[in-house]
């Protein structure tokens, strides 16, 4: 079991446990050398022989390696020793967006709304223009802090945008397995992605984080996936009233069942977004 004051690769010791997933840790560090503080996810030792979780920590850092924008957190080491493996990536102290809306409500993001989503947008952007569609766009994959910075996060699931051949997931990434609520049709039939896959589950997120729930709920696996695949989305004013119509239509478009009837880019959603009004009067921060 890992303490603080332990190291990791000789040169990594830990400061704090941040949080504790199903399959990995996540610490803070400081490297010794460099002085400099780093996030490292650390595989629990239960999965230490599981091939694929082990296999899925080597693709996020392959993936995320290449990557260098201010919208998505960096990686930057992957290491393995007897007891560990780990994955050793920026320090960005923030909660994710789910974690937001669950303790603290969509009122604690709609203060920073235009900037939160236009940084998303453009995290997403940017990672579609080097080639991958990330397939697990979700408010967990999003860090934000108080004041709305936001960064992409979690590559584990990413492939080319070029493929023509889509690898078989473990069972525990099956497509419609753990992300059901921000599947797009596309991906929930098994068929070929490109970004306009990502650009549904971005629509669901935005729903969410507006609305405090995303677009489509069911009472089995079954019944939500069928509603993504042939249900319109309910209007989101449904859920806040305070919402522009402008607002709602983007993220029902966003939510097209037809990937040509999306925009074809997150540059083109960026355009669709510029200047536009998310909330008919302007939330603001309650007074602590």
């Amino acid at each position: 079991m890992l303490r603080a004051q332990d190291y990791l690769g000789g040169k990594y010791r830990l400061l704090n446990l941040l949080r504790v997933g199903k399959t990995c840790q996540l610490w803070e560090a400081i490297h010794d050398g460099e002085g400099k503080r780093y996030a490292i996810k650390v595989l629990l030792s239960d999965y230490m022989n599981d091939k694929q979780e082990v296999a899925f920590l080597r693709h996020e850092f392959e993936v995320g390696n290449k990557l260098n924008h201010t919208r998505v957190v960096r990686h930057y080491a992957y290491g393995r020793d007897p007891k560990n493996i780990y994955l050793v990536m920026e320090l960005f102290q923030a909660p994710n967006i789910k974690m937001i809306i669950q303790q603290a409500g969509i009122d604690e993001i709609a203060v920073h709304i235009t900037k939160v989503i236009t940084q998303a947008a453009e995290g997403l952007s940017y990672f579609h223009k080097q080639g991958w569609v990330h397939r697990d766009i979700k408010p967990d994959n999003y860090l934000m802090k108080p004041s709305g910075e936001t960064k992409l996060i979690d590559f584990a699931l990413a492939t080319k945008k070029t493929s023509l051949f889509w690898p078989r997931l473990p069972s525990r990434f099956h497509p419609v397995q753990g992300t059901r609520s921000y599947m797009s049709p596309e991906q929930i039939r098994g068929q070929r992605l490109d970004e306009r896959a990502d650009i549904y589950s971005f629509g669901c997120m935005l729903f969410e984080m507006v609305g405090g729930k995303p677009p489509f709920t069911g009472s089995t696996t079954q019944e939500l996936l069928k509603k993504h695949l042939v249900a319109a989305p309910p209007p989101i004013q449904a859920f806040n009233k305070n919402v522009t119509e402008s607002f709602g239509n983007l993220i029902k478009r966003l939510l097209s069942k037809k990937p040509q009837d999306r925009p074809k880019s997150m540059d083109d959603v960026l355009l669709l977004f510029h200047g536009m009004r998310v909330y008919v009067r302007e939330p603001r921060r309650a007074a602590t």
